[in-house]
């Protein structure tokens, strides 16, 4: 592992504008290996509005998820698998880690004081945390937590956006219900044979790598980028008597391109692939779902952004996803998310 994380400047560096300059420099100046703090301290002044409270929000969900990452792997060894016995706000039935995860990452953004409201899977309303925090988090805390009990692989999904009313008033709809667009930052944490921390601010994508040995997350994979044409397609073949016709069209057209079906059931599982190798995941609207069933605020925005800061492209079938305007909390949208090229061909259908 280096422990030389000193910046790395090259003086034949050509730049076309100061932005651009501080983007290269922000990138050559962090090796693989750099911890999460390091990297965050270093790219502060990315933040539309750097004053230290992104910063730490961002680490408070780095530690909240290092909590459920525990709990993740103890699964088996103690009471926390099955179904809690509940129903969250989108009718799923509760898995004991859903209620858990839930917990802890409320504790923790409770307690650092920089969100101001949660949004949650796991609560029917928004919930107001108190404080005088500038930030609001969508979060579902563990995405695929049906796939727990056979040991496949699951996540968190976070989104971030900056509060609207002035600090000491009281929360509104416009500060729960913002565009896709309107994200300071989003990113996703996967529970898998190893557990990663992936997330963008805006300024390209990087994922982390958790060693639990030492209990930090280390910079693994700088600057992600999704490959713009893809040979793998992701989407649930067994509603396919369900599906529009024009998405009937693309799986055959798929199929006779000859690409691979790789469907896990798990959407950060299957997003995470496609963004490494290239390919698109779609889950449409169905006959049972006419408006799709991934949510919009606390799933696919935040899919979709880090998606797009990593070359790709997410769109609802009409639209870019980060231009839906939310009308209620828990809504939801058809899902079109990958690899530019195939989400463009698949819109052309």
């Amino acid at each position: 592992m280096r422990t030389n994380f000193e910046p790395e400047f090259s003086p034949k560096m050509k730049v076309k504008s100061q932005a651009a300059k501080s983007m290269e420099e922000s990138r050559i100046a962090q090796p693989i290996g750099i911890a999460l703090d390091r990297f965050i301290k270093i790219n502060q002044d990315q933040f539309a509005y750097a004053s230290g409270e992104l910063s730490q929000l961002l680490r408070d969900i780095a530690l909240a998820s290092k909590v459920v990452n525990r709990e993740v792997n103890k699964a088996g060894l103690i009471d926390i698998m099955g179904q809690a016995g509940s129903i969250n706000s989108g009718g799923d039935a509760q898995q004991k880690l859903d209620v858990l995860a839930n917990i802890r990452f409320t504790r923790a953004l409770t307690k650092g004081g920089e969100a101001c409201a949660l949004i949650s899977e796991e609560t029917e309303s928004y919930v107001d945390l108190s404080n005088d925090g500038k930030y609001v988090i969508a979060i579902d805390p563990l995405d695929g937590s049906s796939n727990i009990d056979v040991n496949v692989s699951i996540g968190t999904i976070f989104s971030i956006y900056r509060r609207k009313s002035p600090v000491g008033q009281p929360i509104s709809d416009a500060d729960i219900l913002q565009k896709g667009s309107e994200q300071v930052a989003a990113g996703y944490i996967l529970y898998g044979s190893s557990t990663m921390l992936v997330y963008t601010t805006g300024h390209g994508v990087n994922g982390f790598t958790y060693d639990p040995t030492l209990g930090e997350y280390f910079l693994s994979h700088a600057d992600m980028r999704i490959p713009e044409d893809g040979k793998i397609y992701s989407i649930n073949e067994g509603s396919y008597n369900s599906f529009a016709q024009p998405v009937k069209d693309y799986v055959s057209y798929c199929k006779d391109q000859q690409y691979t079906g790789r469907y896990i059931g798990s959407l950060i599982a299957d997003f995470h692939r496609n963004l490494l190798k290239g390919g698109i995941y779609i889950y449409p609207a169905t006959a049972k779902d006419p408006n799709g069933k991934l949510r919009l605020m606390y799933e696919c925005n935040a899919l979709a952004f880090v998606a797009e800061q990593a070359g790709g492209k997410a769109t609802n079938g009409k639209i870019s996803v980060l231009d839906i305007k939310p009308k209620t909390l828990h809504e939801r949208t058809p899902f079109f998310v990958g690899s530019k090229n195939m989400v463009t061909k698949a819109e052309s259908f």
